[in-house]
């Protein structure tokens, strides 16, 4: 049986025997005796995205009083659940994306510690995954932005909507009528300043 452990657009964590491009975390929230998780989906406002391999290191999954180690399709899929890279073992990355939250949010001198305090506020509403209206019309969303429609989501690229799978994204010929964006707006922001989340492959066949 898969464990609970794949990540949503819109954060949920379900089980699939799919896995991902990215594994990351929201600290402890699963028993390590049973590899389920506790009622709790965070316990900490620094949710991440990490490498599924670092150094040669791989983690035995939920195996220990550690973080809870999370997958995600593809970085559009994290970002839109409201995580961000990690400064340790993304750190390039990390920094690439800081520079362009600071320039997209007109700040600067931001610490990874204040980027969390924003991104849990747009990520949450109460608990449950925060909606935001589109800022401009779905085309000219940037490629990696995600929206919501119904009970599906769509990742945005070259001003088209694809639809999202676990197996990777889909055409989606119809017009989507009044959708939602997924992705916190902060770092909707980064991505229009230039940075550029990477994409499942099947987003570019």
């Amino acid at each position: 049986m898969p464990l609970q452990n794949r990540v949503t657009p819109t954060g949920d964590v379900i089980a699939t025997p799919h896995r991902g491009m990215f594994t990351g975390n929201r600290g402890i929230i699963h028993d390590p005796a049973t590899k389920t998780l506790l009622k709790k989906r965070w316990s900490t406002s620094a949710w991440i995205t990490c490498l599924c391999e670092f150094r040669g290191w791989r983690r035995p999954v939920m195996a220990r009083r550690s973080w809870t180690e999370l997958f995600f399709l593809d970085e559009a899929t994290a970002f839109a659940a409201g995580h961000r890279p990690c400064f340790f073992c993304r750190r390039d990355d990390a920094k690439r994306f800081r520079a362009a939250w600071e320039k997209g949010n007109g700040v600067s001198g931001i610490s990874a510690k204040a980027m969390d305090v924003v991104l849990h506020q747009e990520r949450l509403d109460r608990g449950r995954k925060r909606l935001h209206e589109l800022p401009m019309p779905l085309a000219q969303l940037p490629d990696g932005a995600m929206v919501q429609q119904g009970d599906e989501s769509f990742l945005v690229t070259q001003g088209k909507a694809l639809r999202w799978s676990f197996a990777g994204y889909a055409p989606h010929a119809p017009a989507l009528d009044r959708p939602m964006l997924l992705t916190p707006p902060s770092t909707l922001r980064a991505i229009i300043a230039g940075y550029q989340p990477v994409l499942h492959p099947t987003a570019r066949s």
